[in-house]
């Protein structure tokens, strides 16, 4: 590995941790969420049905399906998923999206883009973005869960 390639990636994990310690403060005050739990109701907003078995829920978040099923507990509580069963398979429990939860992702969305907005803002041009966006992509082509 290059000192290139090492500082990189140094500098990618590091752009998360910041990102994310950003807006874990902004979903936790004004939408009662963390992040994780946005992506949770992300992948549900994006998927068919708005419906998702756990395992291939936890395979999106690269969690584990236990862990998607503690995450989903609380949120079932206040209204935001569900839980279904398959009609033909009794083991396979899915995770579903309600409409309030519809609302809170939609909610959460626009402090997502707020956020996005000021990371970028007076840094990057439109076509420096796009570029990023571009070469991420390429890094993470192929993985499970992408939201773009």
């Amino acid at each position: 590995m290059t000192d290139k390639t090492l500082n990189s990636i140094l500098r990618l994990l590091h752009a998360s941790n910041v990102i994310e310690a950003r807006l874990a403060a902004e979903f936790a005050s004004v939408h009662g969420l963390s992040v994780n739990e946005a992506f949770l109701l992300m992948q549900l907003e994006q998927a068919p049905l708005q419906r998702l078995p756990r395992v291939e829920l936890a395979k999106r978040l690269l969690t584990s399906a236990s862990t998607v099923t503690r995450m989903a507990a609380p949120m079932e509580k206040l209204g935001l998923v569900t839980r279904q069963s398959d009609s033909r398979d009794a083991r396979l429990a899915f995770v579903v999206l309600t409409d309030a939860g519809a609302t809170k992702i939609e909610e959460a969305r626009a402090t997502l883009s707020k956020q996005a907005a000021n990371a970028f803002k007076d840094r990057w041009t439109a076509e420096e973005i796009g570029q990023l966006s571009d070469l991420l992509g390429r890094l993470v082509a192929g993985a499970p869960g992408e939201l773009a």
